[in-house]
């Protein structure tokens, strides 16, 4: 199991999981707000659309694409 800070709460899952599978098993799956301020999701899955774009170790990342790893810190973008 790998620990993983998101948006300041810790968060435990098994390896091998995506960024954007942990915002899912948070419970609150949108990865940031467009300038509206609605939030938006992973869509495509595999990195072309750009809707999971988050900011992880303080540097912008595709969430879909990127598996977690031991005291990653991930932040949802406003």
């Amino acid at each position: 199991m790998i620990r993983l800070i998101l948006d300041g709460e810790a968060l435990v899952l098994p390896e091998g999981t995506s960024v954007a599978a942990a915002l899912a098993a948070s419970g609150d799956d949108h990865a940031r707000s467009d300038l509206a301020g609605r939030p938006r999701a992973p869509f495509c899955g595999m990195g072309i659309c750009q809707e999971c774009r988050v900011c992880i170790d303080g540097r912008r990342r595709l969430a879909c694409v990127t598996l977690i790893r031991e005291g990653m810190k991930v932040e949802r973008t406003r």
